[in-house]
């Protein structure tokens, strides 16, 4: 697939190094020679300098060529990204998808009037972190957490603490008659690495362990890891910029107490007119007394998500031994990702991550209804769909030619939904969920075909 990515900042060399993996033909547009140097260092790919929004340098990059045309241009003016897209659509790109800073963009009128002009999908990154965060804070005995048919199946990833039950015990111990079968642990991340589990597999203290369980027996699957769910009455969000104020209007709606801290007052007094529930506080959060004093240790739960990393990590790293049961920072650097999780930070998120996970479907068969990419492991899931006559459907689970580095966790058959195991016959028309590393993920698909 030919790939045009405008814009070489670190979104679009994320996605050039993700893509080039796949062994797409990445072409990347950017007007500063330097990025795309840069750009050149982490993925072999073609460039082309010069403004996106030019036709003659579209036209270089042969647009009339192009599979997928993704916008993602490192300005504070979105615009860029919206022209560049139409543009990109006009002139024979055959999907194009922009990332914008403007949530008004995405309301359904707005987005039917784009689509309209020729853009298949707008995406705004801060809008998705903040809505991944509201998960994990509803979810809060987790560390991330993913739906499948609409909740029916549901991905959970928790870390083993000192108190867990896991640490120590054997995959085989948790393997059960289909009867029995509340959940299954489908990976483990550990160190740098992500394992798909054996059944002499053993959980060792610090793991991040995945689970695949029903809608119904998330709790369960909780118990068991030594974890409980608990009810969330405070939530403390350190910045108030775009992303804060959308998981502040989001967490309204379920959380009777919220406070966003923000050092720039003037960006405070407009917060306290545009929410209605949320405690504005202004103050300067790299000084950990005086967020002692503020009395964030009282709260359930702690996000930051400031555009500074280390910002984000230290605080949480501070809150976390002042007594806050759930850290969440927002993670700019993907490399910073393991070292939040070493200072003890709960959940990381990761937009760059969050916008491959939504553009790189667009590279994909319509097999697969969702991906997701996890932002503390190496392994992606896939929501299949099962056409008639697929190869997944010519035997039991355990006949299947399924790679070792994938696993089947689970399947939804129109309105039933269970946990796969070895004798599960997956059928046409199943949406099944499926859990890989990136090697194999060509082999899982070649089962879908």
């Amino acid at each position: 697939m030919k790939i045009i990515i405008a814009g070489a900042g670190e979104v679009g060399c994320h996605l050039a190094k993700l893509l080039g993996e796949d062994n797409h033909d990445i072409t990347i547009i950017d007007n500063s020679a330097e990025r795309l140097v840069k750009a050149g260092e982490v993925a072999d790919i073609i460039t082309v300098c010069g403004n996106p929004t030019s036709i003659k340098v579209l036209q270089e990059a042969k647009i009339d060529k192009a599979d997928l045309f993704v916008a993602v241009f490192p300005d504070k003016d979105q615009n860029v990204n919206i022209v560049s897209a139409m543009l990109a659509k006009e002139l024979g790109a055959k999907k194009v998808t922009a990332r914008i800073n403007n949530s008004e963009y995405l309301s359904y009128e707005n987005k039917t009037f784009f689509t309209q002009l020729g853009i298949d999908l707008l995406f705004y990154p801060e809008r998705m972190a903040a809505y991944e965060i509201a998960d994990i804070v509803r979810e809060s005995g987790m560390t991330e957490f993913v739906q499948f048919g609409h909740g029916k199946l549901q991905l959970i990833e928790i870390k083993l603490d000192e108190e867990s039950p896991l640490i120590g015990r054997e995959i085989s111990d948790f393997v059960y008659p289909i009867e029995n079968l509340p959940f299954r642990i489908v990976a483990i991340s550990r160190g740098d690495g992500t394992l798909i589990p054996k059944r002499d597999s053993k959980m060792r203290l610090g793991d991040l362990v995945y689970m695949m369980a029903l809608r119904d027996t998330v709790n369960d699957a909780l118990r068991e890891a030594g974890k409980r769910e608990r009810i969330v009455k405070e939530v403390v969000i350190l910045g108030g910029g775009p992303m804060g104020e959308m998981l502040a209007a989001k967490l309204e709606k379920t959380v009777p107490n919220i406070k966003i801290i923000e050092k720039d007052r003037a960006r405070c007094e407009e917060l306290s007119r545009l929410l209605e529930k949320t405690m504005i506080i202004n103050g300067d959060w790299r000084n950990t007394d005086w967020l002692y004093e503020e009395e964030i240790q009282r709260c359930d739960v702690f996000a930051a998500v400031t555009d500074d990393t280390e910002s984000n990590i230290m605080t949480c790293a501070a809150a976390k031994k002042m007594g806050v049961p759930k850290t969440i920072a927002e993670v700019e650097n993907i490399e910073y990702i393991k070292l939040a999780e070493g200072m003890g930070v709960d959940a990381v998120i990761n937009k760059k991550i969050l916008s491959a996970s939504r553009i790189f479907r667009f590279t994909l068969t319509d097999k697969i209804r969702s991906i997701k990419y996890l932002s503390e492991s190496d392994a992606v899931a896939l929501e299949y769909i099962v056409h008639p006559g697929s190869p997944v459907t010519k035997g039991k689970i355990k006949d299947l030619p399924i790679p070792a580095d994938a696993i089947i966790g689970g399947v939804f058959r129109g309105n039933e939904s269970f946990i796969a195991y070895g004798d599960t016959q997956i059928s046409p028309y199943d949406h099944v969920v499926v859990f890989t590393l990136p090697s194999s993920l060509k082999e899982i698909d070649k089962l879908f075909m």
